[in-house]
């Protein structure tokens, strides 16, 4: 049976009047007249088809009836203003976060979505330092950090945060200068000895400036020259310059889901699994950093689906 409005504030109306055994006190309780808790009752019973309450000249009481319908309504209640109160408290978490995190994630992944974080947490402040390219993971100045790496070579309180694909983007014109759609060996020789690569030179700690797009050649089993063309130390500077029509720049797809939707950048391949990933690691402990943390997870699993 479906509640339509009047009959959810009847059952309202009905618990207060259970619970303190009498109309009349029900009608102080609700600051409103006996006459119209005696009403919504009557209209209560008449939607419902059941005597709640025996009257009699001293009072009522409930019947067997409504003694079955006032614990679940009671109980129905209780769970509703334990969810607000939750709610409520969640609402009015405060405290700073201190986030520490490359620059690309920063600005490509994490900074589009804040905006959801401080609808919903408006009393919690994010700290962000993005400073450089390599993070310093191990620092327990911060509180939170997320860095970009080929294994998990942390500490244990750190956990893969989001599993990484690799593919080549380009911008749309760069993209006509060669025919993609002609796989034969001979064409392919010839496609990637004309191109020009672009490279993330420092996409993590202890890593070859080609690690990349030695990776992917590999991978796809072509054979090419990984070294050449043009290095950044920083993922999301490569990109740029794949947009701008400087050549191919080796991108994770992590960074480039916008520039995609919006016909930025293409790409004539299928994301392959980068054998590296998001690490999270977190020093410290509050709930606002808790809060975080958690709306980082949930974030991270919207983008997955």
């Amino acid at each position: 049976m479906k509640l339509k409005g009047n009959i959810a504030s009847g059952l309202v109306t009905f618990e207060v009047a259970a619970e303190l055994g009498s109309f009349t006190q029900a009608a102080i309780y609700l600051n409103i007249t006996t006459g119209a808790i005696s009403q919504q009752i009557n209209l209560l019973e008449e939607q419902l088809s059941i005597i709640l309450f025996e009257r009699h000249s001293r009072g009522v009481r409930l019947t067997q009836a409504g003694q079955q319908l006032y614990k679940v309504v009671k109980s129905s209640l209780e769970d509703i203003s334990e969810v607000i109160a939750a709610l409520h408290q969640e609402e009015n978490f405060d405290g700073e976060v201190r986030l520490k995190l490359t620059p690309s994630f920063a600005f490509k992944w994490l900074v589009p979505r804040l905006e959801r974080f401080y609808n919903r947490y408006p009393n919690i402040s994010i700290q962000t330092f993005a400073e450089g390219a390599l993070v310093d993971h191990q620092s327990n100045n911060f509180d939170l950090a997320i860095d970009y790496s080929q294994s998990a070579n942390f500490q244990q309180k750190s956990d893969l945060f989001l599993s990484e694909q690799l593919l080549p983007v380009m911008s749309p014109g760069y993209f006509k200068t060669f025919n993609w759609q002609d796989t034969s060996a001979e064409n392919q020789q010839i496609i990637w000895q004309s191109v020009t690569l672009l490279h993330d030179a420092q996409p993590w700690h202890g890593a070859s400036k080609n690690t990349e797009w030695q990776y992917w050649f590999k991978h796809m089993g072509i054979t090419a020259d990984s070294l050449q063309g043009h290095y950044f130390n920083r993922t999301d500077m490569a990109m740029a310059a794949a947009e701008a029509g400087l050549g191919i720049a080796m991108a994770r797809y992590a960074l480039v889901e916008e520039d995609f939707k919006q016909g930025k950048l293409v790409s004539p391949f299928n994301p392959i699994e980068a054998n590296a990933g998001y690490y999270l690691i977190q020093h410290h402990s509050s709930s606002a950093i808790n809060c975080f943390k958690q709306w980082l997870l949930d974030e991270k699993q919207n983008f997955i689906n």
